[in-house]
């Protein structure tokens, strides 16, 4: 069974993908002397610069929030079983009612 971090692996991988993409795409076009190309290409370059610096903004804020859930519950793990506990009793009473 496919684990939750073979599918980040999956998703990170195939984002990087499509900025290399992306990145070959403002390299091939570099020489290309028409206006529309050009605008075109500056648009790209300015895009691709975002999603990069989004990219890495978030995956620094999700590795941040997993080590600290991770650290809450090596702290606290009756916390984390009684959450658990409570999370399932009340999934269990709303998937029980008719």
């Amino acid at each position: 069974m496919p684990t939750h971090e073979s599918h980040s692996q999956a998703m990170a991988a195939e984002l990087r993908e499509i900025m290399n993409h992306a990145q070959a795409l403002v390299e091939a076009t570099a020489g290309e002397a028409d206006e529309k190309i050009s605008a075109l290409r500056k648009n790209l370059e300015k895009r691709l610069k975002s999603v990069k610096d989004k990219y890495g903004e978030a995956e620094d804020g999700l590795w941040d929030t997993i080590k600290a859930a991770d650290d809450l519950v090596r702290e606290k793990p009756y916390y984390a079983v009684g959450g658990a506990f409570l999370g399932g009793l009340v999934l269990g009473l709303l998937v029980a009612r008719k």
